[in-house]
């Protein structure tokens, strides 16, 4: 578990505390790591989620297939996130999504009750702890808002200009890089894959923007 504290430090939850003082306060909260290997399920639709996890290594999808097998990716994953928080509550019963491994994984769960409650050691970051934890909850809960804009647009061509202009934004660049293929962005924005390729070649011809990939210049 230690080859992770590096990737922990960096994490919003930690932010404030020291490699050393993560290591120390791994025990007080009952850390504890598991592998996966790629598409391997981490939770399923239906499970009660006991820990709060952070990916480490890796990457994941958080995405839910309805009766018929149609996909909507709800989030992506990096290695640093925090994921599944919302269904550790006991009255928030289990998840609702399925948590796939895009990639070998591996994930770190913590103790939610561990983190909320101070230790036995009285650990003098706890408080900052808690403090991250509210902060990392605000930060998804904005992300939610974000993707909640895109997918109230009418027609592909919006949701796909809302996106990808929300991503210029956020990298602060003409030209991006988006974390899908072709069918991980048509299941994120939930729109035909056929359909939202054709707009896009639309969008190029109509000189808005050229692609390769997963890589985006607007113009």
């Amino acid at each position: 578990m230690k080859e992770y504290v590096s990737v922990l430090t960096t994490t919003r939850l930690f932010a404030g505390i020291s490699g050393e003082e993560v290591v120390g306060m791994l025990d007080c909260l009952s850390a504890k790591t598991r592998a996966y290997k790629k598409d391997e399920y981490i939770f399923r639709q239906g499970d009660k989620v006991n820990f709060i996890p952070i990916l480490v290594k890796g990457k994941i999808h958080i995405r839910r297939d309805d009766f018929w097998g149609n996909r909507s990716i709800v989030n992506i994953i990096e290695a640093g996130e925090m994921f599944g928080e919302a269904y550790v509550p006991p009255e928030s019963g289990p998840i609702l999504n399925d948590v796939v491994a895009l990639e070998d994984c591996a994930v770190i769960f913590f103790d939610l009750q561990k983190i909320l409650t101070a230790c036995p050691s009285a650990c003098r970051f706890h408080k900052t702890l808690i403090q991250n934890l509210f902060f990392v909850i605000s930060e998804k809960n904005r992300k939610l808002i974000q993707k909640l804009g895109h997918m109230s647009k009418r027609s592909t061509r919006e949701k796909l200009v809302s996106y990808l202009s929300e991503e210029a934004k956020k990298q602060n660049s003409s030209s991006i890089t988006i974390p899908f293929n072709r069918q991980q962005l048509a299941d994120f924005l939930s729109v035909d894959r056929s359909a939202m390729s054709n707009e896009l070649c639309k969008m190029r011809d109509d000189g808005l923007l050229v692609f390769q990939k997963n890589k985006f210049t607007l113009l």
